[in-house]
């Protein structure tokens, strides 16, 4: 099944609008990993993404990267999932490395 042009992609780094919060949520709009499997992206409103920061302090869940030269993590322990509408604007993609271990620590954090 081919991809829409405009849906989302594993891998996709979009702007996302993530507010409202609360608490110690990541706020504003920022970019994020697109992490939801493209046959989802093509069949749903939703898109699963991790926030990206260049702040914030190295855990095990969080994954460094470099993308748009700038160094910083993939925050998967604030996985969101958002409507499409809270996508701003496709940014670019993370490296083929980052995006396998990202869903490497997903696969260790869910799985017993």
């Amino acid at each position: 099944m081919a991809v829409e042009p405009d849906t989302p992609t594993r891998g996709d780094v979009y702007l996302i609008d993530l507010d409202p919060t609360r608490g110690s949520e990541i706020r504003k709009t920022r970019p994020c990993l697109v992490i939801s499997p493209d046959e989802l992206n093509q069949h749903l409103r939703t898109v699963i993404v991790a926030p990206m920061t260049t702040g914030g302090q190295a855990y095990p869940w969080r994954v460094r990267c470099r993308f748009r030269d700038r160094s910083g993590f993939v925050v998967i322990d604030q996985l969101r999932t958002v409507d499409s509408e809270r996508l701003v604007k496709r940014v670019g993609r993370i490296s083929p490395g980052t995006l396998s271990t990202v869903l490497s620590v997903l696969h260790e954090m869910f799985t017993p």
